[in-house]
């Protein structure tokens, strides 16, 4: 019976040495740090991962977490140096290096990033303010966003944290201000548009110009050309006519009269009011076109008499 009771203490005595074992140890991940509290205050800081000792029961545990933490930040009007509002979009990125300092100062992660969106606020309107648009838009925006980050740094040491990085997400006008810049953007593309048109326009009329000019001047010089050429046609064939007028006067006098013929006496088309005697009906009346003379005429002879 004694040794049972025996036993049975022993049991407890294991049990209870487990227990106080048990809370005399904790765990620290690598991306953790920690700090052992004694009734209130700050006895140790663990910065080591691994297996670690405290007083059981008298000692609490307070971990922070060792990785780079994210600050969004709402979005929020500045007023720029050329007095134009703009609305600011940022981020930040941070870490905890002092662990003790920020236990003592904001004790919280939540306290943390509520205490760094005031500070990347005041940081933001501070420095923007000095800005104009472009310089926040498009010149000078990664030195902005260095000077943001060194202005929140610095304001942050205090609180043991060490800001890694400020981003601005996005910088543009308010939504009504928008509305209006594209309007105006709208209007002077049209603008443009309608310049370009019009220059357009005038430069395919001066082409057109210049090609009917071009036309007429071609078309000209090819008339003067072939009128050209025509005279010296003509001139050739009455060259030609003439020599032969002058080898057979008969003969070419007959070809000639034979063209006005063919010329003038077309059918259904000619009408004509000439005596039958006429010399244009000559070789009608005679094969060698010679003229017949009146009956009074050939009676009284050549003499007249």
């Amino acid at each position: 019976m004694r040794l049972n009771f025996i036993g049975g203490v022993l049991v407890v005595i294991a049990v209870v040495a487990l227990i106080v074992g048990y809370s005399g140890l904790f765990t620290v991940y690598q991306t953790q740090q920690a700090l052992v509290v004694r009734l209130g205050k700050v006895v140790r800081v663990v910065s080591e991962p691994g297996l670690h000792m405290k007083m059981p029961f008298v000692d609490s545990v307070i971990k922070i977490d060792n990785r780079i933490l994210d600050l969004e930040a709402p979005a929020q009007e500045v007023i720029a140096s050329d007095q134009k509002r703009l609305v600011v979009d940022a981020f930040a990125r941070y870490r905890i290096n002092d662990p003790l300092r920020f236990y003592q100062s904001l004790g919280s992660k939540i306290a943390a990033d509520s205490q760094l969106k005031i500070l990347l606020n005041s940081a933001l309107r501070r420095v923007l303010g000095e800005a104009s648009f472009i310089e926040v838009v498009r010149d000078k925006r990664a030195e902005l966003m260095a000077r943001i980050r060194q202005f929140v740094g610095q304001e942050a040491k205090s609180y043991g944290i060490d800001v890694v990085d400020v981003r601005i997400r996005r910088a543009d006008l308010p939504e009504q201000n928008s509305q209006a810049v594209y309007r105006r953007m709208q209007t002077e593309r049209q603008r443009e548009a309608a310049e370009y048109r019009a220059q357009g326009l005038q430069r395919a009329q001066e082409i057109r110009s210049h090609a009917d000019r071009e036309v007429t001047v071609l078309l000209a010089e090819a008339n003067s050309k072939s009128e050209q050429i025509r005279g010296e046609g003509d001139a050739t064939r009455n060259k030609i006519f003439a020599g032969a007028y002058s080898q057979d006067p008969g003969f070419f006098a007959f070809y000639r009269s034979m063209q006005a013929y063919e010329t003038g006496l077309k059918p259904n088309d000619t009408r004509m009011l000439l005596k039958p005697d006429s010399n244009f009906f000559r070789y009608f009346n005679s094969p060698s076109g010679t003229l017949a003379l009146p009956p009074a005429a050939a009676a009284a002879g050549p003499s007249g008499k």
